[in-house]
């Protein structure tokens, strides 16, 4: 098998690699190296010069906008933006909502939506979640009650990532409470402006405020904000779960991980040699590599098996479950290098313009938030023990 690029794909690596030099901020770029927390300013900027390039809804494809990458074009312009410190895209519009609206949406709503997601001047998030319904999403309570020409929401959701920025909320909503769980559930879009939500911050162990909760007190929804037919919105949620589990696995950011991990071991010292050198650590090392590789050639597998126009099916579930353990690894081995330099708690690091001063090296005081903030990687898009069930039931026949 020939793992080379071609020469169009070798001259495409070096257009996305001069893109990006010539249009990433220098000070976001800064931040996203340094483990800095970013502002919504920090990535509406990246996005929006993605987006006049065409390229920040790059899964797409051509005839809905998009800018039909190849498999191996997706996989150039991930890894290429990872190696240099670009910010992830924000997928709740671009990889989430948006190819839910395209494949289910009417005519008007694909007008409406699309374009403000593909130029990323509409910010999205999710209403998923809800208390006591996380991983069981089908049993969400939400409701939503038809009056006239609109909908009329009350409920709430949790871990709501980034509401606090946004503009715009999908939800999935009950609609017959007296159907079977998964039969009573919609698809709708919602005004976050809207009369009625009201959002409060869930502090991270990191200290960070990056999810929420919403409610909803009798906010009024149009009905044309619907998508897809009533009840039959648990068809779109499995579609957008299994796309939002194919980009959790995150490889090119594990590789970068990898790296970042092997120069702290190269500076760090054990017994007067560097740590690197250390034959039990750098088997460890050693190891994480094999899986990060083995990781990425299913992600192309799964790729591959999408490039005739495709969605991802329940193997992405292996995705799902293999990413987030490999990054919890990486945290893992990075605390293990660090050592004492960990403990100290400094959240003013995190920010950029601190006049906190570090405790031991520079990168020490990433090494415990880190590890906090990704133990909730095999949780979120459906915890790793419910991937399993899937994978014994729809890959397995079990």
């Amino acid at each position: 098998m020939d793992l080379a690029f071609t020469p169009e794909e070798q001259k495409f690596a070096d257009e996305v690699r001069a893109f990006v030099r010539a249009n990433l901020p220098a000070d976001v770029r800064d931040k996203v190296k340094n483990g800095k927390h970013l502002i919504r300013d920090d990535y509406m900027r990246w996005q929006q010069a993605l987006g006049k390039k065409g390229w920040l809804v790059y899964t797409w494809p051509k005839k809905h906008g998009g800018p039909g990458f190849t498999p191996a074009q997706r996989y150039i312009f991930e890894n290429i933006c990872a190696e240099e410190y670009a910010p992830g895209i924000i997928p709740f519009g671009t990889k989430m909502v948006g190819p839910v609206i395209y494949t289910f949406g009417t005519e008007a709503q694909k007008e409406k939506y699309l374009p403000a997601i593909r130029e990323s001047t509409v910010w999205w998030c999710q209403g998923y979640s809800e208390p006591g319904s996380g991983s069981d999403l089908a049993s969400l309570r939400t409701k939503a009650e038809k009056e006239g020409d609109h909908y009329i929401v009350n409920g709430s959701k949790t871990w709501n990532t980034m509401g606090h920025w946004a503009d715009w909320i999908f939800c999935l909503v009950r609609t017959d409470s007296k159907a079977k769980p998964q039969e009573g559930i919609s698809f709708l879009l919602i005004d976050m402006k809207t009369p009625g939500i009201t959002v409060k911050p869930i502090i991270m162990a990191d200290g960070g405020h990056e999810v929420n909760e919403v409610f909803f007190d009798n906010v009024k929804v149009p009905v044309e904000n619907l998508v897809g037919k009533e009840n039959e919105g648990w068809t779109c949620a499995k579609f957008l779960l299994a796309n939002e589990r194919l980009g959790i696995a995150a490889v090119p950011q594990s590789k970068r991980g990898v790296e970042a991990l092997k120069d702290i071991a190269r500076a760090e010292q054990d017994n007067g040699k560097p740590l690197i050198e250390n034959q039990a650590f750098a088997e460890k090392i050693a190891d994480l590599e094999i899986q990060v590789t083995a990781l990425e050639f299913t992600e192309l597998r799964v790729l591959s098996q999408m490039a005739p126009g495709g969605q991802p099916g329940p193997e992405v579930s292996g995705l799902k479950i293999r990413g987030p353990e490999i990054q919890q690894r990486i945290t893992e081995l990075t605390m293990e290098a660090v050592g004492e330099y960990s403990a100290p708690y400094l959240p003013g690091l995190l920010w950029q313009g601190t006049n906190e001063e570090p405790v031991g090296p520079d990168y020490a005081h990433l090494a415990a938030p880190r590890y906090f903030n990704t133990r909730k990687t095999t949780i979120y898009g459906g915890s790793n023990e419910i991937q399993k069930g899937i994978i014994s039931k729809m890959v397995l026949g079990l």
